[in-house]
């Protein structure tokens, strides 16, 4: 991760790990109870609407789009908050993942209390906030830049984890900070699937309290001090 984190590293990793957690809980909603689509995962969205190309698998093909598209407004949104608050990074970052966390929060209370429904034009809705929300958590990550704790994303973080282990090329390092994104983002889609038996509104709701947990360690967390992790 750069060197101008605006907390001490280990409070980073612990954020962004739980950010990954929340993001598997967020995949599960859209994956198991919104029509097989993903909110954080573009990648299988794009996959989608090439298989949906094809007639005869009932695959869907509004849904996917509504994502991607509010994914990328919201991850224009992030970029915009780097340019503006880039200069004082707590107030970025802690802004950027509390607004996510609002965002998600609202989208639990219309669910909570059946303004939208995970049925019809309401399921599109659903998607298009979630998508906006994970657009913005995306960018801001991305932007923060760590190598392996993208929060999202795992392709890259299980590659560099098996061809750079002494196994492999030998030239990584910190392979804990990639076993632990693996498995919060496991434990994260597994909770969701657990919890999703029982409530949709209460796995996004978790996704927003985590959330705004990151946000908090961000921008109130003991400052960055220079010793290696």
């Amino acid at each position: 991760m750069p060197e101008e984190l605006p907390v001490d590293r280990r409070w980073a990793v612990g954020a962004l790990l739980i950010m990954t957690f929340a993001t598997g809980l967020v995949d599960a909603v859209s994956f198991l109870r919104l029509g097989h689509v993903f909110v954080a995962n573009m990648t299988g969205n794009v996959v989608f609407l090439g298989f949906s190309v094809a007639h005869g698998y009932g695959l869907p093909v509004v849904a996917p789009i509504v994502a991607m598209v509010t994914f990328v407004l919201g991850a224009f949104l992030g970029g915009q908050l780097s340019r503006l608050l880039g200069a004082r990074p707590r107030l970025w970052l802690g802004g950027s993942f509390a607004g996510q966390a609002g965002g998600l929060t609202l989208t639990a209370l219309l669910i909570g209390t059946g303004v939208l429904r995970p049925e019809g034009r309401l399921l599109l809705v659903i998607i298009a906030l979630l998508g906006a929300c994970c657009g913005l958590q995306n960018a801001t990550v991305r932007l923060l830049a760590p190598r392996d704790l993208t929060t999202t994303v795992l392709t890259q973080t299980l590659t560099a984890l098996t061809a750079q282990s002494v196994l492999g090329a030998g030239t990584g390092t910190a392979p804990h900070r990639k076993v632990g994104s693996l498995l919060a983002m496991f434990a994260g889609a597994a909770t969701g699937a657990l919890l999703l038996q029982v409530t949709l509104a209460g796995v996004v709701g978790l996704a927003a309290v985590l959330v705004a947990g990151a946000a908090c360690l961000f921008a109130l967390a003991p400052v960055a001090d220079t010793s290696p992790v």
